[in-house]
């Protein structure tokens, strides 16, 4: 039998390793941005075209590279940053693996133009699919500049499972946000397809986080210390009322370098116990500095993992300090010992005998139940019949994409025998001999649901209301990306706003029932499920994404005591949508019992 094991070339070698290394372009816009700081640049441009995928540039006024360091770079595992095993547990560098050029020169083409500053001309060096093309003298400035092009263009496999230029530009803000706040003190500038969307100056911290997130993070961060012979911890985090529901703006710095750990990020949020709403989720800039031989980096070819020494007194050091930054500056709230208008406390004898004060609930206790059992008896209904309708309506559920059985929505008529509340949370209503449990809030979400969708996909606008005085919103570079993007959506549902430049925003007119003092707040729930969203979701004719979210927003406002006339009028702009008993997440949005299967009850 003839050998079968034969060594790859390293072309090949190269291209597999890129697959772990370089992912998707914002991979590649990671390393050669961390190779440009470890080069002690003081400025760094950064320009993209088509997300990546066409061109990727960094420009750096770094040291350069010598002629021969300029072609040797793009070997495998060539590197300046080490030069023995033990040399990693001291590493102070972003990069001294040497796998990123050669892996990024396996799958695009490559061209470098630098110079040292001792010498009046440059190199240039072009490689294409990790094959030498041309070395040759060049003017050029000191520094270097490193051109990435047709990212994966012999990879067609990767190619096709990119996103979209959208997401993978998100991708690349990412990485840009990442570098620019772990090197407040470098000027950063960002390009993407010829516009100008960064030009962030050198600075401090706090400096660099409102220049990438917006001005409006000098209200919403703060301050946070500590130092102790393990570690020495410094940066910013967001206060409780700021939460969002994504974990949008969290970063962690290890000597710099930009880490993610589950456990650290545990003791961070368990410092905000009883401080955040449910699902919410605090911004925080934290940096640790650690001495390099407590560490371990090289865990992964990315370098975000990072083994500790000591994790567990981190964790607990971490948590420590922000709770105390968050008492310090006041985020939780003070025990007020002021005596004018505290208790008057006796005192207690010794002789006295304490008992421990007892309070009886009624944990049924429902103060609209007599309202709601009157109904039911003008209605014909027993009161053993109230206590299973509640608790019919508490368990029908359809699975989204399952065919519903056809419900009761009326073809005749849609005026309904008699209606009323039951509570806030639900409505009572017969129509013949049925009787219809609805639950208001699912009620609201369908109706706005079905009349925002029909909006969007027939490009209808809304109504608007003026804004008596129009309100200026600042929001950060990528969110601006966002908004831009949806603009003619936002339009569509009644936002009459401008794009004012330096990711500001002028709103003018709002959709009727969006309170004029919600509507920062009400966008960025809009941009934060769009982050969240489903490429599918976003490129829907209805852009279901953003027709639930708007929906949600409103029903929650909407849901209220309703007068008659609300009632009647909310009964027949439900029955008026597509499959009214089926709510945008597959719940039921109202049961429906009759006199027969009432009977099966007995």
């Amino acid at each position: 039998m003839p050998d079968v094991i034969q060594l790859l070339p390293d072309h090949v070698i190269n291209q597999i390793a890129a697959g772990e290394v370089i992912q998707r372009p914002a991979s590649a816009v990671k390393e050669l941005l961390e190779n440009a700081v470890d080069a002690g640049s003081t400025k760094i441009k950064l320009i993209i075209k088509d997300a990546g995928k066409v061109l990727i540039r960094v420009i750096d006024n770094g040291c350069g590279m010598s002629d021969t360091d300029a072609r040797l770079c793009f070997e495998k595992h060539a590197t300046s940053k080490i030069c023995t095993a033990d040399d990693i547990f001291s590493v102070t560098t972003k990069g001294f693996r040497g796998e990123a050029l050669a892996s990024i020169a396996a799958i695009a083409t490559v061209e470098v133009k630098t110079r040292m500053a001792e010498n009046e001309a440059g190199t240039l060096v072009e490689i294409e699919h990790s094959k030498f093309q041309r070395q040759e003298v060049c003017q050029c400035e000191v520094g270097t500049s490193i051109s990435v092009k047709n990212l994966f263009f012999n990879v067609p496999a990767r190619k096709t499972f990119l996103k979209s230029d959208q997401v993978e530009f998100r991708h690349i803000m990412e990485e840009f946000h990442r570098i620019a706040l772990a090197h407040p003190h470098v000027e950063f500038t960002l390009f993407n397809n010829d516009e100008q969307l960064f030009h962030v100056v050198s600075g401090n911290l706090k400096q660099r986080i409102m220049a990438l997130f917006g001005n409006t993070y000098d209200q919403k961060i703060v301050p946070v210390t500590e130092t102790t012979t393990l570690v020495s911890i410094s940066g910013f985090v967001g206060k409780p009322e700021y939460a969002k529901k994504s974990r949008g703006e969290q970063y962690f710095f290890v000597n710099r370098r930009y880490i993610k750990n589950n456990y650290l990020h545990h003791a961070l949020q368990s410092a905000y116990t009883e401080l955040l709403a449910k699902d919410t989720y605090p911004s925080y800039f934290v940096f640790f500095e650690i001495p390099p031989n407590k560490i371990d980096v090289n865990i992964h070819p990315t370098k975000t993992e990072i083994k500790f020494e000591d994790e567990s007194m981190i964790y607990a050091i971490l948590k420590s300090a922000v709770k105390r930054a968050l008492g310090q500056h006041n985020v939780i709230p003070p025990m007020d010992f002021d005596r004018e208008g505290a208790f008057e406390i006796s005192p207690v004898k010794k002789t006295d005998t304490i008992y421990q004060p007892q309070i009886n609930l009624n944990p049924g206790y429902n103060p609209f139940a007599e309202e709601a059992k009157a109904n039911l008896r003008k209605a014909g209904f027993t009161e053993n019949t109230h206590s299973k309708l509640h608790t019919a309506s508490q368990h029908h559920i359809v699975q989204p994409g399952i065919e519903a059985p056809e419900l009761f929505a009326p073809k005749e008529s849609t005026h309904f025998n008699w209606h009323e509340q039951w509570g806030k949370e639900y409505i009572l209503a017969t129509l013949g001999e049925k009787l219809f449990i609805i639950n208001q809030q699912l009620a609201w979400e369908k109706i706005f649901f079905e009349e925002v969708s029909s909006a969007l996909q027939k490009k209808e606008n809304m109504p608007s209301q003026k804004e008596l005085f129009p309100q200026t919103l600042q929001v950060s570079a990528s969110d601006a990306a966002i908004i831009t993007t949806l603009m003619p959506e936002l339009k569509c549902l009644g936002f009459d706003i401008s794009d004012f430049g330096k990711q500001t925003f002028i709103v003018y007119g709002i959709p009727p029932g969006v309170e004029s003092g919600l509507v920062s707040s009400f966008l960025e729930g809009i941009v934060e499920n769009y982050k969240n969203s489903t490429e599918a979701e976003i490129k829907n004719p209805g852009n279901v994404f953003l027709a639930k979210t708007f929906a949600r927003r409103m029903a929650t406002k909407n849901s209220k005591m309703l007068s008659h006339e609300e009632r009647q009028a909310l009964l027949e702009r439900l029955f008026a949508t597509h499959s009214p008993e089926i709510a945008t997440d597959g719940k039921k949005v109202f049961i429906e019992l009759n006199p027969d299967n009432i009977k099966s009850w007995y």
